[in-house]
């Protein structure tokens, strides 16, 4: 499977080079991904457009972007390097040996991808995990385009032709400055918070948009007075009395700090439901199926 069987002689390692240097848009660092000279590397490139007779870059001082040509074969590398991908998975299938691609969102990843990674580690040693931590946009288009095993996301889901494994669902815990006056109460309802300032994640993260959904059947908008990309950092502005939040329990559960406290809501509690995603229409090897079947698992004791 060294070369293709079309018109000329591409090889495969050419369109894996070609892909890293449209990915990085420079020969340097793309080189260093694929621990090859940026010399041999130019020279890989060089001996793709010969083959193609024409440029697949537009070669600029310090960077280099896809021309025209470049898109289109873009698309099309992509697709002959997954079946030829997917062809080695098939062909060396066993159960035990192969790659898994995994990835979840920033709120779920730090919390519970440890966990389960220590526990499928143990139960396939001989198989190599990789992990993907990014937004659920990105990650839903890695799975579509077969780049990703599985996801593990927040539902809803708003993306069709993916398979959904519902995996447990779990509390939405307010986190408060330690000194707050709300601390002291023993019932705290969301219309007690409706005035309060909030610490929230971005736009991008799914859990800003979940509590902001919550928030609005309590036919109120929270105040996001400061937003964040990180989890870890809305906990510590909170602690600082910059506001309120919400926060899942996986992260609750770690944290250690007295400098914040935790309190449930009432009427109704906040929660999400957790899941994992795959793609139905990409291959499934033996090693993927019972990876997931490990992590129901996992999930199901953790429950429990």
């Amino acid at each position: 499977m060294r070369r293709l069987l079309v018109e000329t002689n591409v090889e495969i390692d050419q369109l894996r080079n070609f892909l890293k240097v449209a990915e990085h848009g420079n020969f340097t660092r793309a080189a260093e991904d694929v621990g090859l000279s940026q010399p041999a590397l130019s020279r890989s490139i060089g001996r793709l457009e010969e083959e193609l007779g024409q440029p697949v870059f537009d070669r600029q001082s310090r960077c280099v972007a896809l021309n025209d040509a470049g898109q289109r074969l873009l698309v099309r590398a992509r697709q002959i390097l997954l079946l030829v991908d997917e062809a080695s998975s098939e062909i060396c299938d066993d159960g035990r040996t192969g790659r898994i691609r995994i990835g979840a969102i920033p709120t779920i990843a730090p919390y519970l991808l440890p966990r389960l990674l220590r526990t499928c580690r143990d139960g396939f040693p001989e198989a190599s995990i990789i992990v993907q931590e990014d937004t659920t946009e990105a990650l839903l288009k890695s799975l579509a385009a077969g780049t990703l095993d599985i996801a593990i996301l927040a539902l809803p889901i708003a993306f069709k032709y993916l398979e959904v494994i519902e995996l447990f669902e779990e509390e939405l815990w307010l986190v408060l400055p330690a000194d707050h006056p709300l601390v002291k109460r023993k019932t705290i309802r969301m219309s007690d918070i409706a005035s309060l300032p909030f610490v929230m994640l971005g736009e991008a993260h799914c859990l800003a948009g979940q509590i902001r959904s919550f928030c609005r059947q309590k036919s109120f908008h929270p105040l996001a007075v400061e937003q964040t990309s990180q989890l870890a950092t809305v906990q510590e502005l909170v602690s600082l009395g910059h506001g309120i939040s919400l926060v899942p329990d996986m992260a609750k559960q770690i944290d250690t700090s007295d400098r914040r406290v935790y309190r449930a809501l009432s009427d109704p509690k906040p929660t999400r439901k957790i899941a994992a995603l795959f793609n139905p229409y990409r291959f499934q090897s033996k090693l993927m199926k019972a990876f997931l079947e490990k992590i129901r698992e996992e999930c199901r004791q953790s429950e429990a």
